[in-house]
């Protein structure tokens, strides 16, 4: 699918897209890790990791636990990390500038994540961004969650759009998938959380880009 004049909303991942919550998602399992007796792991080390949520996380933190270790951990991960969602979370560079922008051409916005809706709802509204978007789906929020489609059609179905109409961009592999197979124009993110020798490009994307303001380029009535 090319980017063309229908493409007239636009969907974002949460964490590593539109949130840079690295800051306070380490934090927390840095925390945990001292609780555990454990020295604290690099920023650098664990940055990479965070869009793919606390059980990831904890796993880097943790090597091999056993499955009921596995689960206390996540949730003793979860609290702490629940504690604290906006100490040092905030919107990438040149995100406002995105949002504005749509906004001030009446174009919806809308968010799906796997980030659970306890944390992510909150978090959000800390942040004055809840009452912003035209949609909010969390990794709760329906039966099945990125890399499945079901979520991103159920947030152009909220926002009044077809998916041919919806450009969804996100920093992983998951994302892509995603708004692939719903029928959306895909575009990965270089800016988000992306390991060494991780090629986006290898996800097929529709496009790439290396900055949230570039993003207005796919979307109608707006110059990028």
């Amino acid at each position: 699918m090319t980017a063309t004049a229908r493409h007239t909303a636009l969907l974002l991942d949460l964490d590593g897209t539109l949130l840079d919550t690295a800051p306070d998602m380490t934090a927390a399992l840095n925390r945990l890790r001292v609780e555990e007796g454990q020295p604290p792991l690099a920023f650098a080390t664990l940055r990479p990791h965070v869009s793919h949520g606390a059980a990831a996380l904890v796993r880097l933190g943790f090597a091999s636990p056993a499955p009921d270790e596995f689960e206390r951990l996540r949730r003793r991960f979860l609290a702490l990390y629940a504690e604290a969602l906006a100490d040092g979370t905030r919107l990438f560079p040149g995100c406002e500038a995105l949002l504005a922008t749509l906004e001030q051409h009446g174009i919806p916005w809308g968010i799906v994540t796997n980030k659970p809706g306890h944390l992510t709802t909150p978090l959000l509204a800390t942040l004055g961004l809840l009452a912003r978007a035209a949609c909010v789906i969390c990794g709760d929020t329906l039966a099945e969650r990125k890399p499945h489609p079901l979520p991103l059609l159920h947030a152009a179905a909220l926002i009044g759009r077809e998916p041919r109409d919806c450009v969804y961009a996100g920093d992983a592999e998951r994302d892509i998938i995603a708004g692939r197979a719903a029928g959306m124009h895909t575009v990965a993110v270089r800016y988000g959380y992306l390991a060494d020798g991780e090629n986006p490009a290898a996800w097929q994307p529709d496009a790439i880009v290396a900055e949230p303001g570039e993003l207005l380029g796919f979307i109608a009535g707006v110059a990028g």
